[in-house]
């Protein structure tokens, strides 16, 4: 872990430069450029407030406002699905750069979490604001936000090691990725609450531990509570996520070998 680390620190260069080169491959040619990469996601919100405040006129979440309430759940799963999915391809968009040998490999699926963090990194300033705008004043709990901004990154790097790693001899994980991010967005309590959900079951959705991220965002900015009060679900969380990080750094390991043969 450590050696990885120092290769990061010691690639920072390489890194910014490949990610904002990334980030501005993904809309050259469109007339509003990376505007894009925001007014999607503002756009997506829009149709939800929408359809489920003003159409099916949803009332409150916890004396909350719903749209405050959706963007703490939403924000964080955009970046976790928009870094998933471009982390997935990794290597195979910078087929160039692994047949150099003074490159380190497992460094590319950190290009596409650093693309998607910049992205995400304004949308939380821009959550803050929404809720400045609403009435509710800055609180302290907001400050945890970066732990849970973590926690998610390193969650998505073992991920993207592991499918970054696998679509290279097997293309179909690519169409994987995009079902689970699919009905991983509507199986987990983002735009409706777990409270709508008999008890008994609440275990088997918490099993995502994209639960723990999104409940964290909300305890941040709505519910007021600290990280480590749920020690239980704390564990597991890291539990599953280092577990992941540790397969997908084996896999990627095993497998980088025979990248350039393929590619």
């Amino acid at each position: 872990m450590f050696t990885f680390l120092k290769a990061i620190f010691q690639s920072k260069t390489l890194l910014w430069s490949l990610t904002k080169n990334e980030f501005k491959q993904r809309y050259v040619g469109n007339f509003l450029g990376m505007l894009w990469a925001f007014i999607q996601p503002a756009a997506m919100i829009g149709i939800f407030w929408f359809v489920f405040q003003v159409g099916f006129k949803s009332k409150p979440v916890d004396n909350f406002p719903f749209i405050l309430w959706l963007v703490a759940g939403m924000f964080p799963w955009f970046y976790f699905a928009e870094a998933l999915s471009m982390g997935t391809n990794a290597i195979l968009s910078n087929a160039f750069l692994v047949k150099k040998v003074v490159f380190r490999v497992s460094l590319l699926p950190i290009i596409p979490i650093l693309s998607a963090l910049a992205i995400h990194i304004f949308f939380i300033f821009f959550m803050f604001a929404m809720f400045i705008y609403y009435g509710y004043r800055p609180e302290i709990y907001w400050i945890q936000l970066p732990y849970y901004v973590i926690a998610s990154s390193i969650l998505l790097l073992g991920l993207s090691w592991l499918t970054s790693s696998i679509v290279v001899f097997f293309k179909d994980m690519g169409q994987f990725v995009a079902i689970v991010i699919q009905f991983g967005f509507w199986l987990t309590p983002i735009f409706w609450s777990l409270k709508m959900v008999p008890e008994q079951y609440h275990w088997i959705i918490q099993l995502n531990p994209m639960v723990y991220i999104i409940d964290g965002y909300r305890n941040s900015m709505i519910y007021h509570h600290w990280f480590w009060e749920d020690i239980s679900m704390m564990l597991y969380f890291w539990t599953i996520t280092l577990l992941i990080f540790i397969i997908g750094g084996v896999t990627f390991r095993k497998l980088k070998p025979h990248f350039a043969d393929v590619l």
